[in-house]
């Protein structure tokens, strides 16, 4: 909810020229918009187990939870066709695989069942490794889970990686989060430390959220980084000034997912290592905005985040 309400604030906030655009970018959200295509991968075709039954023969077909997380998921503007980032990620894999694609909306309620049922064959919906969903499901990473600080573009704060960066700042967080949990961490380290803590704000309102920003009543937005990335893409004004994992202190991970122990992992790892060194992985987060949450190389099922 935090992360839809943000995005229109900003975008709201742009449009009666409260942010003032200084990079902006043109998204093409056509629903025929040039794919990023990968060849057939040889090796991970190799891999799909013999007679594997997928959810249609000769698709992929993959669940996408909710259409208003952009950059991630979207209406394109035919109010129909789901793209954003996770769908172009789910072509490449589907395209490396030699299938054709088929992407669907599904609730974050429903998708577990739907993997398990075999009614998707797998979800790419920004969905965290965990110990706990490991028992259930395979996973082979495709981004990083990252957390952003963003300022107003003019704002002299150039950095903020650390307790002692925010001391005496006031942030707008979103109640309940992780970021929420990351900066009462730090707040209580530099409290220890006899430094100021920050001031945490909590804004119901959206134009008031965004006036309080772009006046300078509080110095920050920490949000999850796909949202504000797009934002600051779309409409300027804001600056990315840090990068926090969203498991700090440990690392959490963004995982394709697919039924435990069905062999289709490997052939999804073996078709993102190809898409990332053939280059076509970069391209998508390129044209989404998203380069700083990019991975080296898949892992399938690394450690998870505890319960």
């Amino acid at each position: 909810m935090f992360k839809r309400s943000l995005l229109a604030l900003l975008l709201s906030a742009s449009a009666s020229g409260a942010v003032l655009a200084d990079t902006v970018k043109e998204f093409d959200l056509s629903p025929d918009q040039p794919p990023i295509v990968t060849p057939p991968n040889a090796a991970a075709i190799k891999q799909i187990p013999a007679g594997f039954k997928f959810a249609e023969p000769g698709t992929f077909t993959v669940a996408v939870s909710g259409t208003a997380s952009p950059p991630l998921a979207l209406l394109a503007t035919d109010d129909k066709t789901t793209i954003g980032s996770e769908a172009d990620t789910a072509r490449l894999i589907a395209d490396s695989l030699g299938l054709k694609l088929k992407v669907l909306q599904a609730s974050w309620e429903d998708w577990p069942l739907g993997v398990s049922s075999g009614k998707y064959d797998a979800v790419i919906s920004n969905v965290t490794v965990t110990e706990a969903r490991k028992q259930r499901f395979d996973f082979a990473t495709y981004r990083q889970d990252v957390l952003g600080f963003y300022v107003k573009s003019s704002n002299a704060i150039s950095e903020i990686k650390q307790a002692k960066d925010i001391a005496g700042l006031k942030i707008i967080v979103g109640a309940g989060t992780n970021q929420e949990k990351v900066l009462l961490a730090w707040n209580e380290a530099n409290e220890k430390a006899g430094i100021a803590p920050a001031t945490l704000a909590y804004y119901d309102d959206q134009a008031a959220s965004t006036l309080a920003l772009q006046s300078g009543r509080v110095d920050a937005l920490f949000a999850p980084n796909s949202v504000l990335s797009y934002a600051a893409s779309l409409r300027g004004g804001i600056k990315l000034v840090g990068l926090v994992n969203g498991g700090w202190p440990l690392k959490a991970d963004i995982a394709v997912t697919t039924r435990k122990g069905n062999g289709l992992v490997a052939p999804i790892h073996t078709a993102l290592e190809g898409a990332i060194a053939g280059g076509q992985y970069a391209q998508v987060l390129q044209r989404w905005g998203l380069v700083v949450e990019g991975i080296d190389h898949s892992q399938i099922n690394p450690p998870g985040l505890p319960d």
